[in-house]
C-alpha cells in the first residue's frame, strides 16, 4: 500500500465538517436526579441556541421542557443554575423571555407562572432544598445603578416569593440546613469580584426571614459553595491559602479546619451560578473536582485520605448533582463535552448520558501536550495541540501553522481535552496552542493575581511568550501564528496585534476594543471589574485610554477576522465596527461577520457553523494554503 502524496498544512483533507462539529459539540447546562433518572440542561444549537431540559427514555432523548419555552437566567447576565425539578417530576424554570420563574408539572400541558410580571426582575440560581426552592432574585425596576439582589423562596403553589436575606451587592450559593433553621450563603460587594475577596455568612431563620448572621470567611479569601454536613457543621470551598480547597466549620463559630488540603483548585471563578466543584456523600465522603492544569475527581474519605475516581472528562468538570454513591458529572474529555454518570465506588463502569461523542474515531483528535514557557513575569501554562491526520503527511522541512487560542473571563480555564473546534483545526493540519495566561485560574490565587493591574499587558506578554516558544521549539511555523479569543480573550487578540508582530492574522469574537466605553455601559456584575484588571476610575482613565486597542487603531496592521453579535449588551457592536473602519482606513485585509440574535457568545447551529467555516477559509487567504470543502471568504 503506498503512502499518500504530501499535502501542505492546512490543506488536509478531514472529514470533520462545521456541522458535525456543530451538532456533536453538547452544552450542558445543569443536571440534576429525578427520581432514578437523570435530567440536564442543553443548549439546542439547531433551536437557535434554546435551553431546553431533556431526559433520557428508552434510548431516545425527551425534551422535558417543550419549544419555545428557554429556561434560561439573564442574573448576573451570565445566569446559571435556570432550572431544579423534583422526585415527582415537577419542573422550575426561569423563562429567558420573562425571567420569571415558572413550574412546569409532570404531564402537565403548559407551565404556570410562580413569580408575578414586575418587570425587569430576574431569578437565577434555581434550588430545591428540603421541600422549598430558593433562588437568587436581581430586581432592576428601582433605577439605581446597583439593581437589588436577595436570596428569595418562592412559594410552590404561586402565592409568590418572600426575601430571606439581601444587604449585599451579591449573593449567591444558598445552602438551608437540613432542619430549615439556618441559612448559609456567600455575599461580595463592589469592586470586588466573588474571586477576589467574598464572605461566607450564616443566619438564623425566624418567621422566614434571617434575623442575625455572622461571617465565616473574607478578607484576602474567596469562599464558594456552602453545603451542610449535618444541621450543625458546615463543608465550604476556600482559598486563603492561595488554593481552594476545603474546609470544615460549625454554628459554635469554631475556626474552619481544612479538610485534606492539596496542591490544586476545588473552586474556580463563580461566574455562573450554582456551579458546583464538590459533593457530600451520605455516608460522610465528599467527592471532590481537584484542578492543577487539568482536572482530576476525587473521593476524600472520612479520615482524610483522598482517592482518584477514573473517569472520561478532564477539564470544566462540574458536580452537578449527587444521589447515594452516584454523581452527575459534566464536564470535556478526549471526545467532547458531555454529562456522565459515575458511581464512585465503580467509577469505571461511568454511563454517558448526553454528549461526550463524535463521529470521528480517536484517530482524528489531537492528543494534548501540556507545555510551559518562560515569559516575562513567570512561566506560562498552555496544551498544544499538533496537526492529527491519520491520512495525511506534510511536505518534507515544512512547519505548520498555529492558531494561538485565547480563553476569555479573563479567569477562565482550559484544560487538556480536545474539542471539535480544535480537531477541525488539526485535522486540517492547522495545529492549536490552547494557553492559560497570567489571570487564569487553576493554577492558585498567585497565578490568578498576576493580571491584578495588568490586563493587557500580562496577558498579552504570556500569549506571545507561548507561542513563541513552540516557534522556537521547531513544532511551529513562526511566519504563520495566528490568535484567536473571544470577549476578554478578543481584548487580548487586539491588543497582541496593536503592540506586537508574533502573529500574522488575528480573530476577534465580541472582543473588547474600548476600556473607558466598557466602564461605563457594561452590566452591573462587571461594573467594577476593571478597578482590579486595570485600576479605579477616574484616577486610572489615562491608564484606560492608553491600554484600549481603540486609542491605537494606526498600529493595527494584520488581517482580522471580526464576529459580532448584534444582541451583545456586555461588548456592543459599536466596539467591533470600530476595529472594522479602522483596518479598512489602514488598508489592511479583514472581515466582519454580524450575527442577528445572538449575544455575547453564540448559540445558534448556523452562526456555529458559518464561523468555523469562515475562520478556516481566513487562515487560508492570509497564510498561502487551500481550504478545500468549505466557501472562500471575501476580505475588504
Amino acid at each position: 500500500m503506498t503512502s499518500p502524496a504530501p499535502t501542505p498544512y492546512g490543506s488536509w483533507i478531514s472529514p470533520l465538517t462545521a456541522a458535525e462539529v456543530s451538532a456533536t459539540s453538547a452544552r450542558i447546562e445543569g443536571a440534576r436526579f429525578v427520581g432514578e433518572d437523570a435530567w440536564w440542561g442543553e443548549s439546542i444549537a439547531e433551536e437557535a441556541g434554546r435551553s431546553g431540559v431533556r431526559r433520557a427514555e428508552a434510548g431516545a432523548v425527551v425534551d422535558v421542557l417543550p419549544a419555545p419555552w428557554s429556561a434560561r437566567s439573564r442574573v448576573h447576565e451570565y445566569g446559571g443554575a435556570s432550572w431544579t425539578a423534583d422526585d415527582d417530576g415537577t419542573l422550575y424554570f426561569v423563562e429567558k423571555a420573562d425571567q420569571r420563574v415558572w413550574r412546569l408539572d409532570a404531564g402537565a400541558a403548559a407551565p404556570v407562572a410562580l413569580t408575578p410580571e414586575a418587570g425587569d426582575v430576574r431569578y437565577g440560581g434555581l434550588s430545591l432544598q428540603h421541600g422549598r426552592l430558593l433562588a437568587v432574585r436581581e430586581d432592576h425596576t428601582a433605577g439605581g445603578a446597583v439593581p437589588a439582589r436577595d436570596i428569595v423562596e418562592i412559594a410552590r403553589d404561586g402565592s409568590g416569593p418572600t426575601s430571606l436575606v439581601a444587604g449585599s451587592d451579591f449573593v449567591a450559593h444558598p445552602a438551608l440546613s437540613p432542619d430549615g433553621a439556618h441559612l448559609a450563603w456567600i455575599a461580595w460587594d463592589h469592586p470586588y469580584m466573588a474571586w477576589d475577596s467574598a464572605e461566607l455568612r450564616v443566619g438564623a431563620l425566624d418567621g422566614g426571614r434571617v434575623v442575625v448572621w455572622r461571617t465565616a470567611a473574607g478578607g484576602a479569601s474567596s469562599p464558594l459553595q456552602p453545603e451542610w454536613a449535618d444541621a450543625d457543621a458546615l463543608v465550604f470551598a476556600d482559598d486563603p491559602t492561595g488554593r481552594w480547597n476545603l474546609w470544615r466549620t460549625d454554628l459554635a463559630g469554631a475556626a474552619p479546619t481544612p479538610v485534606a488540603p492539596a496542591d490544586a483548585d476545588t473552586g474556580g471563578a463563580l461566574w455562573v451560578l450554582g456551579t458546583r466543584w464538590y459533593g457530600l456523600l451520605a455516608d460522610g465522603r465528599i467527592v471532590a473536582v481537584r484542578t492543577n492544569g487539568s482536572d482530576a475527581l476525587v473521593v476524600v474519605e472520612p479520615d482524610g485520605s483522598v482517592r482518584d475516581l477514573a473517569v472520561e472528562p478532564v477539564t470544566q468538570l462540574s458536580l452537578e448533582d449527587v444521589r447515594g454513591t452516584r454523581v452527575l458529572l459534566s464536564g470535556a474529555g478526549p471526545r467532547g463535552a458531555g454529562l456522565w454518570l459515575v458511581d464512585v465506588d465503580a467509577s469505571d463502569d461511568a454511563r454517558l448520558i448526553a454528549g461526550g461523542s463524535s463521529p470521528w474515531g480517536d484517530e482524528w483528535m489531537p492528543l494534548p501536550r501540556a507545555v510551559t514557557a518562560s515569559g516575562p513575569h513567570g512561566p506560562v501554562h498552555a496544551f498544544d495541540y499538533p496537526p492529527t491526520n491519520p491520512d495525511a503527511t506534510a511536505p518534507e522541512g515544512e512547519r505548520p501553522p498555529y492558531v494561538v487560542f485565547v480563553h476569555g473571563g479573563p479567569t477562565s480555564h482550559v484544560g487538556g481535552a480536545a474539542s471539535g473546534k480544535i480537531a477541525y483545526l488539526t485535522s486540517r493540519g492547522i495545529g492549536v496552542l490552547d494557553v492559560n495566561y497570567g489571570g487564569s485560574t487553576g493554577y492558585g490565587r498567585p497565578y490568578r493575581e498576576r493580571l491584578l493591574g495588568q490586563w493587557g499587558v500580562v496577558d498579552v506578554d504570556d500569549v506571545i511568550a507561548a507561542a513563541r516558544g513552540l516557534a522556537e521549539q521547531g513544532a511551529a511555523d513562526p511566519e504563520r501564528l495566528a490568535i484567536a479569543g473571544g470577549s476578554a480573550g478578543g481584548w487580548t487578540v487586539l491588543c497582541a496585534l496593536a503592540g506586537s508582530d508574533t502573529f500574522g492574522a488575528g480573530i476577534s469574537r465580541y472582543g473588547v476594543a474600548d476600556l473607558p466605553l466598557l466602564a461605563a455601559d457594561t452590566h452591573d456584575f462587571e461594573t467594577r471589574y476593571l478597578d482590579g484588571l486595570v485600576g479605579p476610575l477616574p484616577e486610572a482613565e489615562e491608564l484606560y485610554i492608553e491600554r484600549s486597542p481603540l486609542s491605537h487603531l494606526d498600529l493595527l496592521r494584520t488581517p482580522l477576522l471580526i464576529e459580532q453579535g448584534l444582541d451583545d449588551r456586555v461588548v456592543p457592536p459599536s466596539q467591533s465596527e470600530a476595529v472594522r473602519d479602522a483596518l479598512a482606513a489602514n488598508g489592511v485585509a479583514h472581515a466582519y461577520l454580524a450575527f442577528e440574535g445572538e449575544a455575547h457568545g453564540f448559540r445558534r447551529a448556523d452562526t456555529l457553523v458559518t464561523t468555523l467555516e469562515a475562520e478556516l477559509a481566513f487562515l487560508g487567504r492570509v497564510f498561502g494554503f487551500e481550504t478545500p470543502g468549505v466557501p472562500d471568504i471575501d476580505l475588504d
